[in-house]
């Protein structure tokens, strides 16, 4: 299989948000015939508001405007339409795409020109809450949606669904933020200059520190945003008293971990990442970026309004929406607190446990990938080499592979396996079933280790969903053998 290049990985996230694309990428391969009934998702540029301030930023819709795409399982068939000004590429996670519609750029899909679509299609068996984001700094520009596929046992159950996805937000372009934490010319970042190995200094902005000195928060943004919103002017969602909600909450910021907050109520963790688990009571939760969680509620039979809040990790500030009866007063929320969040730890994950575990199987293959990096010289990998230096993680189709992640990092990363699910079976070393997922959160001097059935031939990507993590280093490959 073909390993992409460090250089190509930083060219494919720099070069759709400044408009440039290699001329080798101006052809669609692979594309396949639009046949009748696929969905239309078109990328666009749009404006927002934020903090009364217009802002340009991109848009994942369909042709009625609606962001939120909800299927049935069965087929997954989209035309993805580009209609921005720049290249883009979307990547579908949460999904097993066969390899070559996973929208990873130059794994192997090119970016796909603006004008030009692609059309998507492939069996949908994973029903959930999931979403759909570019795998590019277009990331960063809110070019993300959920992505919800409907449980057909769950299409009689009688609860009120409501869909959020969180984001961080600057005004400053997404290869300024990179340019700033590596200390690097923002003109290095194009397409042809790869990027330099040691930084010299740590920039001014985003220095937070958590307990015992580890590093938390590396940018400082100009705001945090539930359904492009912020609790200046927050979503609410209207409720019956006494009803049964779902929450699909989904994290996609692309730097910033959040705990969920529920306030007065209380909820249960009914999925994570998609997949169904025991169900785990509480108020607060933690969610990394890249994760989901579900949210079970049963509210009170009371004419009132309920605040969920996003706590940012490490710091004060928040965002969230609202949920109120037909008279329930909506109350103005600040959107810092008075005390700063904790960082994310495990111990929501080390309550998980998976409503349908992998089948019991000793492992045919065992790695350990470390996971390193610091805010000096900005530099991140796994086993102490960046994307294009460290070798693949190699398999064969049919092995079950446990895979060992040691955070030596004083970072938490949320790590992200395409083209799989896996399922976390021990933390610190303690055997535990726990959840199936798709992305992990490794706390500083922490390991987990998760395992997956290697059953999707291919180039698959596996990376830190901390874009500026990623597109500095902290990124491999898991590649088939042929």
């Amino acid at each position: 299989m073909r390993m992409v290049s460090r250089r190509q990985l930083l060219a494919s996230t720099t070069a759709a948000t400044l408009g440039a694309v290699a001329s080798s990428n101006l052809s669609i391969s692979r594309a396949l015939a639009f046949a009748p009934g696929a969905v239309v998702l078109r990328v666009t540029n749009r404006t927002i508001e934020v903090k009364g301030k217009p802002a340009k930023v991109y848009g994942l819709l369909q042709p009625n405007g609606a962001s939120v795409l909800v299927m049935s399982a069965g087929r997954f068939h989209v035309r993805l339409e580009n209609r921005a000004e720049a290249p883009t590429l979307i990547h579908w996670h949460g999904l097993l795409p066969p390899y070559g519609q996973d929208g990873v750029p130059d794994l192997p899909q090119p970016l796909l020109p603006a004008g030009h679509s692609y059309d998507y299609d492939f069996p949908l068996t994973t029903p959930g809450t999931h979403w759909m984001h570019a795998h590019t700094l277009q990331e960063q520009q809110l070019l993300a949606a959920p992505l919800i596929v409907v449980d057909p046992t769950e299409a009689k159950v009688d609860e009120q669904p409501i869909v959020v996805l969180f984001h961080d937000f600057s005004f400053t372009p997404p290869e300024e933020l990179l340019a700033k934490l590596t200390r690097t010319p923002a003109a290095h970042n194009m397409p042809g200059h790869s990027m330099p190995e040691a930084p010299k200094a740590l920039p001014e902005h985003g220095k937070g520190h958590g307990e015992s000195g580890m590093d938390v928060n590396d940018i400082d943004y100009d705001a945090y945003l539930a359904n492009d919103r912020t609790l200046d002017d927050p979503e609410v969602f209207r409720v019956e008293r006494g009803g049964r909600i779902r929450l699909r909450l989904i994290n996609g910021a692309t730097a910033t971990a959040f705990w969920i907050d529920l306030g007065d109520l209380d909820g249960d963790v009914i999925a994570v990442d998609g997949n169904p688990v025991t169900h785990v009571p509480g108020r607060r939760f933690p969610l990394g970026m890249g994760q989901r969680i579900d949210i079970r509620l049963h509210l009170p039979r009371t004419e009132v309004a309920w605040p969920i809040l996003a706590l940012r990790e490490g710091a004060v500030e928040r965002t969230g929406f609202v949920l109120a009866t037909k008279s329930g007063a909506v109350r103005r929320i600040g959107a810092t607190a008075e005390r700063r969040a904790s960082a994310l730890d495990l111990s929501l994950e080390t309550s998980l446990l998976a409503r349908q575990s992998l089948p019991r199987k000793a492992p045919d293959r065992r790695e350990t990938v470390v996971l390193g990096g610091d805010m000096t010289t900005y530099r991140w990998t796994l086993d102490g080499e960046i994307y294009g230096k460290r070798r693949p993680l190699n398999l064969r189709s049919g092995e079950r592979v446990e895979l060992t992640m040691r955070n030596d990092s004083m970072m938490g990363h949320p790590m992200h396996l395409h083209g799989h699910h896996f399922q976390v079976v021990a933390v610190e070393g303690r055997p535990w079933l726990g959840a199936v997922r798709d992305t992990v959160w490794v706390p500083p001097k922490r390991s987990v280790t998760i395992a997956f059935d290697a059953g999707n031939a291919g180039t698959w990507a596996f990376h830190c969903h901390h874009l500026y993590h990623m597109a500095t280093g902290m990124m491999t490959t898991l590649e088939y053998a042929s």
